[in-house]
């Protein structure tokens, strides 16, 4: 029973197989060979115009280089307070792109336009002092679970053209969030309004794959400095393009997407008919977040399920009480109806 997250979960098996298959035969290095293009290509077709793509090995990596990608000296970069690249990169993202990550609030994880334009207003082109706007970054899916719905994306994205700042997309989550809305990449993405992407697999079945995603190719111009300067050129990049080829083989990621999802609607579903636990707040991916009795949160633990205890939001501080506790349980595309029925179980008997 692992929800600590969906990171614990292996590899799936199509991706295994085409990893031991590229590793008896030899291929040209440093992203030249056949298979890398015909990845490339295929990322094309997924997003349904050319786009440059650019392999990497961590989600740190993926986010922290895309920022670097459209740096301005001086600048700012506005995310959600709760965002990962606030949260949980360890700066990363400041490091490399040189510029300051600036929290915006908004309920559910999800920027909220009016005070993202407030945010803007306090960082205008000739603030030498404060820093300048620079660009804006959205999760999808976000931190606490929810989705943004193509209409929310293009909100946000929208009021960053009126400033002519590029937005970048952290898509760790993000064949969960496509699911879930019912589109397609490119509806979730340029066509809203999105420059650059984290394209993120490893959380979904891969075993250490991640993408950036440029859809105006001039952008990326100068990125292939950027990714060799960063230690993020693999000479064996094959490998990393062999699990993308099995994962976007017919539909993989979206049918492990779609498992992952229907997990969590199944834990959302069970949490909500017991007594001795509750739904913190809605969420729409493969992460829920819950209320626990501490005793049900014990027992839970004592008979081996793995789940992160968190923070409780500021604006939510009364949410829990004395001898209870806020969990987070992600599921993945290894997790089975038995893994959450039991988890269920153990919780309902506490």
């Amino acid at each position: 029973m692992f929800f600590a997250s969906d990171n614990w979960a292996g590899a799936h098996a199509a991706i295994n197989d085409r990893l031991s298959k590229e590793s008896t035969r030899f291929a040209a290095a440093y992203g030249n060979s056949e298979l890398d293009k015909a990845v490339e290509a295929r990322f094309n077709e997924i997003f349904e115009k050319d786009v440059s793509v650019y392999f990497v090995s961590t989600g740190t990596a993926a986010n922290s280089l895309s920022l670097a990608s459209i740096a301005r000296v001086g600048g700012v970069v506005f995310a959600h307070s709760e965002a990962h690249v606030i949260e949980d990169e360890c700066g990363a993202p400041d490091f490399f792109s040189g510029m300051r990550m600036v929290d915006v609030e908004g309920a559910g994880g999800k920027i909220d336009p009016a005070k993202l334009k407030h945010r803007m207003a306090g960082f205008p082109q000739d603030a030498l002092h404060h820093g300048r706007a620079a660009a804006v970054t959205l999760t999808q899916a976000t931190e606490t679970g929810t989705v943004y719905s193509l209409e929310e994306i293009e909100a946000v994205t929208a009021i960053a053209r009126e400033h002519a700042l590029p937005v970048h997309m952290d898509g760790a989550r993000f064949a969960n969030a496509l699911v879930a809305l019912g589109t397609t990449p490119a509806e979730m993405t340029w066509k809203r309004g999105v420059d650059v992407l984290s394209f993120g697999g490893t959380k979904n079945g891969c075993w250490c794959a991640e993408a950036i995603v440029f859809f105006n190719p001039d952008l990326a111009k100068d990125f292939g400095y950027i990714r060799k300067r960063s230690a993020q050129l693999f000479s064996k990049t094959r490998f990393i393009s062999a699990q993308f080829e099995a994962y976007l083989q017919d539909g993989l990621w979206l049918n492990l997407a779609d498992h992952a999802n229907a997990m969590a609607s199944r834990l959302r579903a069970g949490i909500g008919a017991l007594n001795s636990a509750r739904l913190a707040w809605d969420t729409t991916s493969n992460e829920v977040f819950a209320v626990l009795s501490r005793a049900s949160a014990e027992a839970a633990r004592a008979k081996g399920s793995a789940f992160y205890d968190w923070p409780v939001p500021y604006a939510m501080k009364d949410l829990v009480g004395s001898d209870e506790i806020l969990i987070r349980l992600v599921t993945s595309f290894a997790t089975t109806q038995e893994d959450v029925d039991q988890f269920l179980s153990i919780c309902g008997a506490a």
